[in-house]
């Protein structure tokens, strides 16, 4: 049970960064989702939530070590 904490952060880390990934290629080819106009900024809000979800969760990481 006391990797439980760990997991949870590695498992945030990962979703961030798939959400992340999603949104890249949503602006870029326009997959998964349609790439019009009003996808487009929420794709830079995706972007950014990802990264500070990402930095959050690294440096969360970090101190567990």
């Amino acid at each position: 049970m006391k990797d439980l904490p760990k997991q949870a952060v590695v498992a945030s880390m990962v979703v961030a960064g798939l959400v992340a990934l999603m949104a890249i290629l949503d602006m870029v080819m326009g997959v998964p989702f349609s790439g019009s106009g009003n996808t487009f900024m929420m794709d830079i809000i995706f972007i950014i939530c990802s990264a500070i979800v990402g930095y959050l969760a690294w440096d969360a990481f970090r101190e567990m070590n």
